[in-house]
């Protein structure tokens, strides 16, 4: 039996530990709690983790073995924790050698879902945000998330489209990530101010500018939506077209954008110092290097003396001379231009110094941006990689061939200090934009009566700078019947086999019905296509090589016309080459530049037909005044063709018409069957045209209507299908005109009205006439 005094020991601890339970209340594990050994701090007990280990937990504990967590290593810890994005709160307490982590874990997401959108697909949201299901739910992602489908939203012209994320609580730490929608209506871009200007119009800096004015088509234009970003590029466009004219103090003094809600639009004002106009002063080069002749370099300059100064030119002198030197051994070459103004004579002379540059060399070059376009599409465009010798031109001369893809809204790149002192990282950001463009549209031919269009066009097609086209095509002719129809498929790559050879084919089906004019008396049908190479010879200028192989079907011939062609089938194989030179500034609408291409085909590689065909043809396009959008246009072409068995085919042979000489019927001139009034075609032709074009008076700029002055003359002769009476003479036929070009959405539209000047009896004229496309 214990004694009174062992009693009183007994009941004096219990009290002890009684008093003392509150205390240690707060120490004691939870139920469910989990204690961990921390290497550097001691034991850890992990509270409120179901997926993520404790001993994960414990490994961010950050402090010293032995001693208690202090303030700063507690806060380290929790940042530590909340820097996984495992977590969606954490704190720490701490007893003696015990430290007890309390964590929430951030959900895990089963699905994500999109509300309200419907100019947006799902697929298109999708690969913009980051969270995907089975992904950690953090609140800083979805908030970033949230910003990037505002942005996708801005970037097509949305600016009061709002994003709210939702989630729905499916318990066991799952959740559904909804963003609910309201897409807005459409921000447009109203008008587009100009200010400080004089050399130029504020219509010819409009064209300058990849921004537009809404306009009347606004509805089914996207180039009138608003972002900083090409704000800043319409910017450097300005720059760029006023330093290439002469103007090279010119300087942007600012760039606005008022946003006015009450209309939901944007009212753009560029203000601008344009400067004196400049031209070149003396042209010289010097070199430290002994093997270099300077005269010789000089040579390859295109600035010359009295020309109008010209940015471009300098940076493509700086090209060709870059790439000279570096092709005698010098891979460091450094060549840099210098600008000496005379103010009074608004000259500038240049002196471009060749020199050893430092010796530098890319350690990486890194692609940002592009969520759609490959890697390798953008490497391809520079003539360095990674590992070679450092040159700021060749990188500069990368930049402009990437914005001339038309694959990016931006592209940037700058460089920046590698991982030692003779290597360098080049970056390259870039913002990809729509490239596909779906076209709807109608015409009228006075020779083919009414022709619908349907065609899809992708410039960038997956990613991979690869061009593809298809187009189909039906009419409707004047007297009713069912007319002129094509079908074709088209494909390029620019790259093939990973070298600068564009490759490509051409799949097509071309059917032709009889006129009821006569133009065309007999149905014809073409079946084939066409497998072609281009290779680049020098800057501007490139080789084609090409195999064209079709099945030509003609049948219901009238019968008046039935001695110069032969119903039936036949097989046409041609093999062709083409050198084409082109400069020219816009294929859609020249202002500029020199288009020049000669082509030869001979047609014999099997097939039923044989003769060899050559075609010429130049254009010419110059800004006569510039203030006043007046532009000068000079043309020729002609074709010269030969039999290689015997005589020519009609419907082998050239036609000449409305198309070539305006004034005159399809087919209109040339020799002729004088019992039927057929054209018999002819083995040589040539013709010329001298055009101005101007926008149109009292018209707003902004619709795109232009005017044209013309005049046209040509001929073609020697037919080698002949009959009594044919006419095979050299006479001269010509004709003037006005005409009025609509640069509308679906393309360029113009209608002529031209009167024969010079015309043979046996011609057939057409005062109007309707046409639509592009020249190229």
């Amino acid at each position: 039996m214990r004694s009174f005094k062992e009693w009183t020991k007994v009941v004096a601890a219990s009290a002890a530990l009684l008093v003392a339970a509150p205390l240690w209340s707060g120490f004691i594990p939870e139920l469910g709690a989990i204690t961990a050994e921390a290497a550097s701090v001691g034991r850890v007990t992990v509270v409120g983790n179901t997926r993520v280990e404790p001993e994960t937990v414990a490994a961010y504990i950050k402090g010293t073995p032995g001693r208690p967590l202090s303030a700063a290593e507690i806060d380290e810890s929790i940042k530590a924790l909340f820097a996984t994005g495992m977590f969606s709160d954490v704190q720490i307490s701490q007893s003696g050698g015990r430290i007890i982590v309390k964590v929430v874990e951030n959900p895990v997401i089963a699905r994500v879902a999109f509300e309200g959108n419907d100019v947006q697909s799902d697929e298109m949201l999708r690969g913009v945000i980051e969270l995907q299901p089975r992904s950690v739910l953090t609140q800083g992602k979805v908030e970033s998330d949230t910003q990037r489908i505002l942005e996708l939203y801005r970037r097509s012209g949305r600016y009061d489209a709002t994003v709210e994320p939702k989630q729905v609580d499916l318990g066991k730490g799952r959740v559904d990530l909804i963003y609910q929608i309201n897409e807005g209506p459409r921000t447009e871009v109203s008008k587009i101010t100009f200010v400080g200007n004089s050399a130029f119009s504020n219509y010819r800096l409009s064209n300058v500018i990849s921004t537009k004015e809404s306009g009347l088509f606004g509805w089914i234009k996207t180039s009138d939506n608003y972002s900083p970003e090409k704000l800043n590029a319409d910017q450097e466009a300005l720059r760029r077209f006023y330093y290439n004219h002469g103007y090279a103090d010119f300087r942007v003094v600012s760039a606005t954008a008022d946003f006015d809600r009450q209309q939901n639009s944007f009212f753009l004002t560029f203000t601008v110092d344009e400067g004196q106009r400049y031209k070149y002063g003396d042209i010289k080069v010097e070199t430290t290097l002994s093997e270099v002749n300077p005269e010789d370099l000089q040579k390859l300059t295109l600035t010359r003396t009295g020309d109008t100064y010209s940015a471009a030119d300098v940076d493509k002198s700086l090209e060709a001379i870059t790439t000279a030197v570096a092709a005698k051994g010098y891979a460091f070459v450094q060549v840099r231009p210098r600008g000496d103004r005379d103010y009074a004579n608004h000259t500038i002379a240049v002196t471009y110094f060749v020199d050893e540059g430092a010796r530098a060399y890319i350690e990486r070059i890194n692609i940002i941006g592009n969520d759609r376009t490959r890697d390798y599409v953008i490497r391809r465009e520079f003539d360095i990689g990674e590992g070679d010798a450092y040159n700021q031109v060749l990188i500069e001369k990368a930049e402009r061939k990437l914005k001339n893809l038309g694959y990016f809204n931006t592209v940037r790149i700058w460089s920046e200090q590698g991982s030692s002192v003779d290597k360098v990282i080049v970056n390259v950001q870039v913002d990809d934009k729509p490239t596909g463009e779906l076209s709807v549209g109608a015409g009228y031919s006075t020779s083919n009566g009414i022709l619908a269009e349907l065609s899809l066009t992708e410039k960038n097609f997956l990613g991979r700078g690869q061009y593809v086209r298809a187009s189909v095509s039906k009419g409707i002719t004047t007297d009713g019947k069912t007319g002129d129809s094509s079908y074709e498929l088209s494909f390029t790559e620019p790259y093939l086999f990973d070298r600068r050879l564009e490759g490509g084919f051409d799949i097509y089906q071309r059917n032709y019905s009889v006129g009821s004019d006569g133009v065309h008396p007999y149905d014809e049908k073409n079946t084939g296509g066409k497998i072609r190479f281009g290779v680049p010879v020098a800057e501007n200028t490139s080789l084609g090589l090409f195999y064209e192989g079709y099945r030509q079907e003609v049948g219901d011939v009238n019968s008046t016309y039935s001695p110069f062609v032969t119903a039936g089938d036949r097989f046409i194989s041609i093999i062709g080459t083409s050198l084409t030179y082109n400069t020219v500034d816009d294929y859609a609408f020249p202002r500029s530049g020199v288009y020049a291409q000669i082509k030869q085909e001979f047609a014999g590689a099997g097939g039923d037909a044989t003769f060899l065909r050559t075609t010429a043809r130049v254009e010419y396009y110059k800004e006569l005044v510039e203030d006043w959008d007046l532009i000068g246009h000079l043309g020729a072409k002609g074709g010269a063709m030969f039999g290689l068995d015997g005589d020519l085919e009609s419907i082998d042979q050239f036609q000449v018409g409305g198309s070539i000489i305006r004034g005159f019927d399809s087919n209109g001139i040339g020799p002729r069957d004088p019992a039927t009034g057929y054209a018999l075609g002819g083995r040589y032709y040539v013709a010329g045209t001298a055009e101005t074009i101007f926008p149109v008076p009292m018209i707003p700029q902004e619709y795109g209507f232009w005017g044209s002055l013309f005049a046209d003359a040509g001929t073609l002769w020697s037919s080698d299908t002949t009959t009594s009476g044919t006419d095979n003479g050299l006479a001269l036929r010509a004709s003037v005109g006005a005409g009025l070009m609509w640069q509308s959405p679906f393309g360029l539209l113009r209608a002529d009205f031209a009167y024969p000047v010079l015309k043979e009896d046996t011609d057939k004229t057409q005062v109007f006439r309707f046409s639509g496309g592009t020249r190229f």
